[in-house]
């Protein structure tokens, strides 16, 4: 039986927000803390989690206080809410002081129903008298996986958030991430005092992104043919390590006709500021930028977002990939990975000036990473796993579409384990490649190892064959690399039962990179891909230009007017009459007022 609670919250949810009904677990969630409970929510990027605040507060009495990491997003988070008639403001740094005292002025009043603030000024002595003067609904602490110190993205100021467990402790609170595993959960958990908050762990699937690691060969071509064939016009993200790399990359898919941007750390704010607003508020441009860049990214029409450098961890792979196909349309999540990466990241922890147990979780973090790229076996299986959900092979990732081979590759890592034993494990992967393949350098002569047993047992593969033996050999554990003595190969005590014989090897044989069939999972894999017919799609077209210009006149970003998904379902459904247009899904009462009478106009115009 519905309460009235659900009710409220239900008819909210459709005419505020223009959504049907909740999905998953986001009517437990909302009715749970808009009763006034705590709650912990692991939900995956564009499955609502900001509904599950949104909703509780606007049901409770108060203001509801949405503590967010990025200052330079709250904006567009404060637009949105504004387009469906939500009251809200944001408090930080980038206002003048009248305008600060003005929305502080709504709070105490209570004639704001949101507010949004960073850590940092929340933790100021102003601001936390400011919510006690005031009447607030509810705290929701998003991103709060930047509590945890063994995450990818921790924030100091985070873990001073249990503060507001002591100064309100009758304010529920909602703590929200996309990604935990296990122990960073507990973490988040303890830190913020919600050991005893009611826990939503909700399925860390997004079936409608297709997951591809291909070998790493040409770099940045690859990444040009994967973007031109795969998504041209399409928005995206690229992401590379170093500062460097990001120009560059930038510059090149520029000089090849896509446009495209950079972000990093070493930017001037103002240049990082402008080029997040015109990724958000533009479409068909490509963000190439380093991990600064992405939390709490709302644009939901990003189609791709790819990888030229290996992630630190599985979760910061997630939550980098999640920021594609939030609208829940076919999306992808493409990296390019090679040996130099696993030697990279091996070095960057060795040289980290962590303590010896934090450098052990990060190997681990960076050992699970190494497993889902050289998996055999479907990649969102061993993504799932890793969050503690089992599944069945998707169907919709590389090694579904294109499964690889695998051969007993004991002989060939024996050559390699002797290889690297014979030149006195002092020399890199370049050099003992040319060892096993028989390869004459000056190098080769200076330390007369064509004059080794070992020399040309290997001439038989090529040297990509090589480097991806070398690569899944360190992945394994058998060889290590020492960045104390130029990246030279050294045996582990691992290697001794291979060497020895007692032991086989299983590897991923090597194949020459081949594009997969251009085909997205049908709608039994969750999702479901609108096509659209020649006629729907020249009005979905005159929308999205419709769109561009009333955004721009807004003076906020497109999907803030409509999602894609929304003017696709315009397209199909071909409303000619404002309570035709009521029922679609993404159009709430106030955009019907707003634009209820120029969609129909289009419409008929074009039938």
């Amino acid at each position: 039986m519905t309460t009235e609670l659900e009710a409220r919250a239900l008819h909210l949810l459709q005419t505020v927000f223009g959504y049907p009904a909740f999905r998953g677990q986001q009517a437990d969630i909302v009715n749970h803390v808009a009763s006034g409970g705590d709650a912990l929510v692991l939900m995956p990027t564009g499955g609502g989690k900001s509904l599950c605040y949104q909703i509780p507060a606007l049901l409770r009495e108060g203001v509801g206080v949405v503590i967010s990491p990025l200052i330079a997003l709250m904006q567009d988070q404060v637009d949105a809410l504004e387009e469906v008639g939500v009251r809200a403001a944001f408090l930080n740094s980038t206002q003048t002081f009248e305008e600060t005292l003005r929305i502080e002025r709504l709070v105490r009043t209570g004639e704001i129903d949101l507010v949004y603030v960073a850590p940092e000024r929340l933790m100021t002595q102003r601001c936390l008298d400011l919510f006690e003067d005031s009447r607030i609904s509810l705290f929701a602490i998003d991103e709060a996986h930047c509590v945890s110190q063994w995450g990818h993205d921790f924030r100091p100021e985070y873990i001073r958030l249990s503060i507001l467990h002591e100064r309100f402790p009758d304010v529920p609170r909602i703590a929200l991430t996309a990604t935990a595993d296990q122990q960073t959960r507990d973490e988040i958990a303890h830190r913020l005092q919600l050991d005893d908050a009611r826990k939503f762990v909700s399925s860390f699937d997004r079936p409608n992104i297709r997951y591809s690691i291909v070998e790493k060969t040409t770099g940045r071509k690859q990444l040009l043919d994967f973007i031109t064939t795969e998504h041209p016009g399409d928005s995206g993200i690229v992401y590379c390590l170093s500062r460097k790399k990001v120009e560059e990359t930038a510059d090149f898919l520029n000089e090849n006709g896509i446009r495209a941007m950079a972000y990093h750390a070493g930017m001037e704010y103002a240049k990082r500021a402008e080029n997040q607003a015109r990724f958000l508020r533009e479409e068909n441009i490509v963000m190439v930028a380093t991990i600064a860049f992405g939390m709490g990214i709302d644009k939901p029409d990003v189609r791709f977002v790819c990888h030229l450098d290996l992630p630190k961890s599985i979760e910061g792979y997630y939550q980098e990939t999640g920021r594609a196909g939030r609208d829940g349309m076919p999306a992808s999540a493409w990296m390019a990975y090679g040996l130099q990466d696993v030697v990279l990241q091996r070095r960057m922890i060795d040289e980290s000036e962590a303590d010896e147990t934090f450098k052990r979780v990060l190997g681990v973090k960076l050992d699970a990473m190494l497993g889902l790229c050289e998996t055999l076996s479907c990649r969102r299986m061993r993504l799932l796993d890793y969050f503690g959900e089992a599944s069945g092979p998707c169907g919709n990732c590389d090694t579904c579409l294109i499964p690889p081979v695998s051969f007993d590759a004991t002989v060939p890592v024996q050559k390699l384990l002797s290889t690297i034993y014979r030149v006195d494990q002092r020399f890199a992967a370049g050099h003992v490649i040319d060892v096993l393949r028989g390869v004459q350098t000056d190098r080769i002569g200076q330390w007369h190892h064509d004059a080794l047993s070992v020399f040309g047992i290997g001439n038989d593969r090529s040297e990509q064959e090589w480097r991806a033996i070398v690569r899944q050999t360190i992945a394994l554990g058998l060889i290590t690399v020492d960045h104390e003595a130029y990246s030279s190969l050294k045996l582990t005590d691992a290697a001794r039962p291979v060497l020895k014989g007692g032991q086989k090897v299983q590897l991923r044989q090597y194949q020459k990179p081949v594009k997969p069939k251009r085909a997205f999972a049908s709608s039994s894999k969750g999702y479901e891909e609108m096509e659209l017919s020649k006629s729907e799609q020249a009005i979905f077209d005159k929308l999205r230009w419709w769109r561009v210009e009333t955004a721009r006149a807004h003076g906020v970003p497109a999907y803030v007017v409509f999602q894609d998904a929304t003017l696709r379902e315009i397209a199909k459904v071909k409303p000619t009459s404002l309570d035709q247009l009521r029922g679609v899904t993404g159009v709430g009462e106030k955009k019907l007022v707003s634009y209820g009478d120029e969609i129909v106009g289009i419409i008929n115009e074009m039938l």
